[in-house]
């Protein structure tokens, strides 16, 4: 997979995609990342990108033309990518998006700044991408945790061919079931007998169980009972 960032601050990347996993990914040949700076298609002798809002009001916004010039730049390298602008204003990112995007061949990240965008540039993207209701200073770091989350799922990225299908929001009414490994004891704590019976049967049904009573306390907007 090909993933385009468009961005103002292609350094803030540098540590998060060069560690780990994602690291990982693009060592093997599994996901490539180019950043493209926006300030290179900046206007005039000081690589202008933004200006002061029509109609009024405080900071400041992304001019139409560098950020289109960005997006055609990217995608006469990585066609047919969908073009997904990070917004809080965006639909919602969630496990099944992830899904779906880390089956495509490519995609396109395009990370804003100070107060928005033009909204005319949205006639270039193809969708609006929030990871929660929230407002951050910038588009890096949704940019990051989408790429994080799609990465992770093309096949050969994880060690355990289940690792990606046996976590939270692999069914999407539970979070995942709690984990544990040794020592058996730690300070008056024990690990529950029956992941220690060889007994699969009795496992899976103990942690569909412990799913649904940790997604009844922590996501009760969730609906464990759908299966």
């Amino acid at each position: 997979m090909k993933i385009d960032i468009i961005t103002l601050f292609p350094d803030m990347f540098a540590g998060p995609f060069d560690m780990s996993m994602l690291h990982k990914a693009q060592e093997r040949g599994l996901a490539q990342i180019k950043f493209w700076d926006l300030r290179e298609f900046g206007l005039g002798p000081r690589r202008t990108v933004d200006d002061t809002p029509y109609g009024g009001g405080d900071g400041m916004v992304l001019r139409p033309e560098p950020v289109v010039a960005a997006i055609e730049a990217a995608r006469a390298g990585n066609p047919g990518a969908p073009v997904l602008v990070m917004t809080p204003s965006g639909r919602r990112f969630d496990q099944a998006q992830a899904r779906a995007y880390a089956q495509l061949p490519g995609l396109i990240l395009l990370a804003g700044h100070y107060e928005g965008f033009d909204e005319r540039i949205m006639a270039y993207t193809d969708d609006q991408i929030s990871i929660g209701d929230y407002v951050l200073t910038g588009g890096e770091l949704p940019a990051m945790v989408i790429a994080d989350a799609v990465i992770r799922l093309i096949p050969g990225v994880l060690g355990g061919e289940l690792s990606a299908h046996d976590e939270s929001f692999s069914d999407p009414n539970l979070v995942e079931y709690p984990h544990y490994t040794r020592p058996d004891e730690f300070r008056g704590q024990t690990v529950p007998d029956v992941l220690k019976s060889g007994h699969h049967a009795e496992i899976q049904k103990w942690r569909h169980t412990q799913a649904v009573e940790k997604t009844r306390v922590f996501r009760p907007d969730l609906n464990p009972e759908a299966k």
